[in-house]
């Protein structure tokens, strides 16, 4: 029980540091789940209450969004376009830890990160205005597995592996069918500062991404949880959460 507490003292003490390293090796639980305890101990912050949906809202398609057993399940069928959940807050330089899985492998899905919505033709606000922006991909199709890659919505496509490279994405596949959960909880990890953007997923590092395009790199914009368009999707989130690294 001692080593244990010191272990967890550890843990603890890498993440308040803050130093980038620790992410490679993200505070699991002994079943490979994500260390709630020391998450909170580090200043991580709950973007859900684990109860409802309150501080979200559904952007976009028809897919829909409910709360069961702890856990944000997103869902749908016949889905008429992409759908996403998102905070009604914004963020700029963050490190964010959540929990993912398929709840079936039937639909694609991804968590939406500095996003944003299009405006309207005026330049105004549009209340039902395309989300756009970086997303983190969670891939249902296991010949691929680039679940943790980087991807922009609505915009430039694949960014991490780079579209294209054959090598980088064979590379990318084997690593991500090695360590996708197919039938567990997943843990993820994004971490935003300026124009790097890096992922990890089950403790090993994904991506690592300088955003060097001056028309379309993004620096805030909110969390969004998506549902695929498509036949049917059934997916599920759970103990989101953010930890603001230093804003203006």
């Amino acid at each position: 029980m001692r080593s244990c507490l010191i272990l967890l003292a550890m843990t603890c003490l890498n993440w308040i540091g803050g130093a980038t390293a620790s992410w490679a090796q993200a505070p699991l639980t002994a079943a490979g789940h994500l260390d709630v305890i020391a998450l909170k101990a580090a200043g991580f912050e709950p973007l859900f209450n684990g109860k409802d949906l309150q501080g979200w809202r559904s952007l976009n398609g028809n897919g829909q969004y409910k709360v069961e057993d702890g856990a944000i399940v997103g869902y749908g069928e016949n889905i008429n376009a992409n759908t996403f959940l998102c905070t009604e807050e914004t963020f700029k330089d963050f490190e964010l830890a959540f929990e993912f899985r398929f709840l079936d492998r039937a639909g694609n899905s991804g968590l939406m990160f500095r996003a944003n919505q299009r405006p309207g033709k005026d330049g105004r606000p549009d209340p039902d205005g395309r989300v756009f922006g970086y997303q983190c991909e969670h891939d249902q199709n296991h010949p691929r597995s680039w679940t943790a890659g980087l991807y922009d919505e609505a915009r430039r496509g694949w960014l991490f592996p780079r579209q294209g490279d054959k090598e980088a994405e064979q590379k990318f596949t084997a690593q991500g069918q090695q360590l996708f959960r197919w039938e567990d909880w997943n843990v993820i990890t994004i971490r935003c500062a300026g124009n790097h953007i890096e992922t990890w997923l089950n403790g090993e590092q994904r991506v690592d991404f300088l955003d060097q395009d001056e028309k379309d790199a993004t620096y805030r914009g909110f969390i969004g949880l998506q549902v695929h368009n498509g036949p049917s999707c059934r997916v599920a989130w759970r103990n989101l959460y953010l930890k603001v690294l230093h804003e203006e």
